[in-house]
Formats: C-alpha cells, sequence, structure tokens
C-alpha cells in the first residue's frame, strides 16, 4: 500500500508540473482560434481544444471539455486524445472523482495509455488531499466551536461564583 502511495504521490506531482509547463498562452490561443475560424476542421478544432484543455481559466477548461466531447460524438478520429484532453480539464477544474472515471474508462479500452494512466494515479491522490484537507477543516472547526463553548461556561460560571 505504502509504495502505490507514493506512487500517487510522485505522479500527481510530475502531472502538475507537466500541466504547468504546458499551459497555452493568450497568443497561441487566439492563432488556433483564428485558424479553427478561417479553416473549419475537425483537425483544426481538435488542436484548438486540445490546447485549451490545459488552460488555466476555468471558463476555457468547460468550453474544452464540450467541443472535445462533442468531436467524440462526431466520431472524431483521434477519440483518445479528445478523452485525455476532458480528463486533464476536469482535472485541472478540481473535479477528480469525475478525472478519474474518465481515465477508467479510457484505460478500461486503452490500457496502455500513459496519459490517462497519469490522470487516474493523481486525480485519486488529488482526491485523498482533498478529503484530508476537509476533515482537517472540520476538526479545527470542532476544536474552535468547543474552545468557544468552555470560554463561555466558564465566564458564566465566574459570574455566577460572584452573586
Amino acid at each position: 500500500m505504502g509504495t502505490t502511495k507514493n506512487a500517487q504521490k510522485q505522479t500527481k506531482a510530475e502531472l502538475d508540473q507537466k500541466l504547468m509547463l504546458s499551459r497555452p498562452s493568450r497568443q497561441i490561443l487566439e492563432d488556433l482560434a483564428i485558424a479553427c475560424a478561417k479553416s473549419p476542421s475537425q483537425d483544426n478544432t481538435f488542436q484548438y481544444a486540445f490546447c485549451l484543455s490545459k488552460s488555466s481559466e476555468r471558463s476555457e477548461l468547460r468550453y474544452a471539455m464540450t467541443i472535445l466531447d462533442g468531436l467524440v460524438k462526431e466520431g472524431y478520429q483521434h477519440q483518445l486524445d479528445c478523452m485525455v484532453g476532458s480528463a486533464c480539464a476536469l482535472y485541472l477544474l478540481g473535479e477528480y472523482d469525475k478525472s478519474r472515471m474518465r481515465a477508467e474508462n479510457i484505460l478500461r479500452s486503452h490500457p496502455e495509455s500513459r496519459p490517462a494512466r497519469e490522470i487516474h494515479l493523481a486525480s485519486i491522490e488529488s482526491s485523498d488531499q482533498q478529503e484530508k484537507r476537509k476533515m482537517k477543516e472540520a476538526a479545527i472547526g470542532s476544536v474552535t466551536v468547543a474552545a468557544a463553548v468552555g470560554v463561555a461556561a466558564g465566564i458564566a460560571s465566574i459570574l455566577l461564583a460572584k452573586r
């Protein structure tokens, strides 16, 4: 189990680094959008959407998913890449359970897909970290409430003792 956890952590760190380095610039996105508008084709649309799937803007990530999922429904020849792009966008949006499910769907039909394996492991690790953060915040909140109640009870007992 420890080996798997370490692999997940390492894979998450590596994927996060890759995604940070592969963020598209505004210029690249504009150039691809123009190319897509001038010469509409599934290939141009895919290039634009796949690039958007690595964006730092939430609206662009959602738009990329819409386009990539549409290309899959249309029977685009590079469906695996479209599904990886959508899983990547979900990961960047912080929707780790959905990202993991997409990666698992890819791995069922393409077990050799390295990008899907990376997204899968990183999504599991990110989800675990998110859950731990929530539990820690809940524990801190509970302790704070308990301390406040204790202080209020202490003050009340002091006031009652003075009477």
